[in-house]
């Protein structure tokens, strides 16, 4: 599935309002426990926006790739990027 921007800002916008509600809970002094949960949450749609990002600069690398008839320089940006998100 191809995601558009708007797909990705609307997760990022939901990710911010995650953050600002754990900004709120540690000013509230809620249990860590809780904003332990809240934080993994964000980390995990963190992860899949990134993942999409990813999904997406991979098939347009692809596709250039295919359309110059495989220059290796394409391969290995996509493999670099690879590389750094999964750092």
């Amino acid at each position: 599935m191809e995601y558009s921007k708007n797909d990705i800002i609307k997760r990022l916008k939901r990710i911010e309002g995650q953050v600002k509600g754990i900004q709120r809970m540690i000013e509230k002094d809620e249990c860590c426990s809780d904003i332990l949960i809240q934080i993994a949450a964000v980390r995990a749609a963190m992860n899949k926006v990134g993942g999409i990002i990813l999904e997406n600069y991979s098939k347009n690398c692809i596709r250039k790739a295919v359309e110059s008839n495989f220059e290796e320089n394409k391969i290995d940006d996509l493999i670099e990027m690879m590389i750094k998100f999964m750092k």
